[in-house]
């Protein structure tokens, strides 16, 4: 599968950011789909994940009620919505597909986007 992340930016803290993750390759609704995230110098870390119809979904316990993942299957898509971004929020984020919503490991998923940038300011 291709995934092509976009909506990464500079933010200040305090700030939303809402980042898309479109799918071309495998059908998307079969899968579930999810996030990771990694800063300079630490090891790439899970975010969230959501399985294939949305029903169940997984966040890592320090963006629980902070970040919102969603998925859109009839447009292919997905989505984690970012509120009040903190600077410890930086990172590359990477959308991920094709493994088991609850698992975190990395080597859990198969398909990876090339990552977007999320910068917060302080």
């Amino acid at each position: 599968a291709q995934l092509v992340e976009s909506g990464g930016g500079l933010v200040q803290a305090g700030g939303s950011l809402r980042l898309s993750c479109a799918a071309s390759g495998r059908t998307f609704s079969n899968y579930s789909m999810g996030w990771f995230r990694q800063s300079p110098g630490k090891e790439r870390e899970f975010v969230a994940a959501i399985n294939w119809n949305g029903a169940r979904i997984s966040y890592a316990d320090s963006v629980k009620g902070q970040f919102t993942i969603s998925r859109d299957n009839a447009k292919n898509t997905g989505n984690l919505e970012m509120n009040n971004l903190k600077p410890e929020d930086t990172a590359v984020y990477y959308c991920v597909l094709g493994g088991t919503f609850w698992r975190r490991a990395p080597g859990d998923w198969g398909s990876w986007g090339q990552g977007t940038q999320v910068t917060v300011s302080s």
